[in-house]
């Protein structure tokens, strides 16, 4: 059996030139840094068809527009893919916070118009940039409300709310050229583990999994969906020996044949520990495109030429051993260069759709939910604001500020804050407060026992304590005030702040 060179760029043979562009057309990777790598150049001259920006790419907007032009100096027919949700998870504004809500903040306020409104304007300045891919929206139907990965990223636990503003953001976002990507088949709501660590599984039965999971990607795709896709969960009901990035069954014969779906299937990041710690990245690739997956997101790890060259090599051994049809690799590539060819088709779309700056502050204060114990005493002084910092996700990552500290400083000069964790959190915030009123900021406090035994520690000592809850609202309202933003987007801070002063 004959390989590549893991350092060039392919056979000198016809055959294999195209072949070895077809793997390289199927691979959409990161790469470090805020300006392109010569590797990338080289690659995207060899038949690299398609890039991926995460936070690590991003300073601001004017940034970002540079660095997308320099690419498409080296191809015009590319892919620029981002993993932008808005809310808790942006690339965007991940130095300062989303100006946009997310899923879950939208869901409460039920208003399908709106989300629509919300995924235009995050299309239009993705546009305006120079993407046009995005890895959104998440059309998980989140059932588990414990739930470490999902929670706000979803619109809720409702499937026919999930599948209406799954349809809406789906409009809204490709009516400005940039193609959605729903996520994440066959639906990652119901999970209690992270696949950025392990494989989670949900054992539902096939009818649930139907009425429950699947009406979300039905409605994406009558929406028009450009791509799907896939999770690494393991669902018995469907195949109980592959996770669905893996799995025929689940991305050919349900996803192609059943729901009858033709655009682009994208896996989650290959490098995430349920597919790399188990199978390896490079068996993983050709497992996932043999099940009929497109494209291959390598994921916000990696990103260095070696592991590109890797898995372009493990595909290309796999065609000239057997074990992948080369028409399958070549059906994927072609169907990434059809993406592509659409988002150029599709690019002045954004030009003509109108900004719309004030649509995400507008959508947060509509979100925002706010429930009084007795007549709490007005905040018209400086606070304190404790905020309790659980350890973020891998997909909403750690570099993105949140919290309403900053707004209240704006709203309340002389306010004061602090950042606390662990079981003695309470009691820490408590002296660091000096008597001021307390501001308690947290995130999914139902998940951390630490974070709801210091709110106990407030609550019992200082009653007044106005409660903030900026993830996923599971535990019943308490405090003189709660307020419930239904995600940490930076807009989302700014309108719990407008809601402690306003009381």
């Amino acid at each position: 059996m004959t390989t590549l060179a893991t350092t060039g760029s392919g056979s000198g043979s016809a055959a294999g030139d195209s072949l070895t562009r077809d793997a390289l057309a199927v691979l959409q990777p990161g790469f470090a840094g805020t300006t392109v790598p010569d590797w990338v150049r080289r690659r995207l001259g060899e038949g690299l068809a398609s890039i991926a920006l995460f936070g690590r790419n991003v300073v601001d907007e004017a940034q970002v527009t540079a660095l997308t032009a320099q690419l498409r100096a080296e191809r015009d027919d590319l892919l620029i893919a981002i993993d932008e949700e808005s809310g808790d998870v942006t690339r965007l504004d991940v130095r300062t916070g989303s100006a946009l809500p997310g899923n879950h903040a939208l869901g409460a306020v039920d208003d399908p118009d709106l989300t629509r409104a919300v995924s235009r304007e995050l299309g239009r300045r993705l546009a305006a940039c120079g993407v046009n891919f995005d890895w959104a929206p998440s059309a998980d139907v989140n059932a588990n409300p414990d739930n470490p990965v999902i929670g706000v990223r979803s619109f809720g636990a409702d499937t026919d709310l999930v599948a209406r503003h799954t349809a809406a953001w789906v409009e809204g976002l490709q009516s400005t050229g940039v193609a959605a990507c729903t996520k994440h088949f066959p639906g990652h709501g119901d999970t209690n583990v992270d696949s950025h660590h392990v494989v989670p599984r949900i054992d539902v039965d096939a009818e649930t999994l139907f009425a429950r999971e699947l009406p979300p990607f039905r409605a994406a795709i009558a929406a028009g969906t450009r791509a799907i896709m896939s999770a690494h969960i393991l669902v018995p009901a469907l195949d109980p020996d592959r996770p669905g990035t893996l799995s025929p069954r689940v991305l050919t014969e349900l996803l192609r044949g059943e729901l009858g779906y033709q655009g682009l299937i994208v896996t989650d990041g290959i490098d995430m520990h349920a597919i790399s710690g188990t199978y390896g990245m490079e068996h993983g690739v050709v497992l996932a495109i043999a099940a009929g997956a497109d494209a291959i997101c390598v994921g916000g790890g990696p990103s260095d030429e070696g592991t590109v060259l890797r898995l372009r090599d493990a595909l290309v051994a796999a065609v000239r051993s057997g074990e992948l049809p080369e028409e399958r690799l070549a059906d994927a590539a072609a169907r990434v260069r059809e993406l592509a060819r659409w988002t150029a088709g599709a690019r002045g779309d954004a030009a003509k759709t109108e900004p719309a700056p004030e649509i995400g502050l507008t959508a947060a204060r509509r979100a925002v939910r706010v429930t009084r114990s007795g007549a709490p005493a007005p905040v018209d002084a400086p606070v304190y604001v404790a905020q309790f910092n659980p350890e973020p996700n891998i997909a909403v990552g750690d570099q993105t500020p949140w919290g309403v500290a900053d707004e209240l400083r704006r709203l309340l000069p002389g306010s004061t804050d602090g950042s606390f964790t662990g079981t003695d959190a309470g009691a820490l915030a408590l002296a660091a407060a000096a008597g001021r009123r307390i501001v308690a900021v947290v995130r999914d406090e139902h998940r951390h026992d630490w974070m709801r035994t210091a709110l106990d520690t407030l609550l019992a000592a200082r009653p007044d304590t106005v409660v903030v809850e900026m993830g996923l609202p599971g535990a019943a309202p308490r405090g003189a005030l709660h307020i419930a933003t239904y995600g940490a987007a930076r807009v989302c801070g700014v309108a719990a702040a407008e809601a402690v002063v306003a009381g």
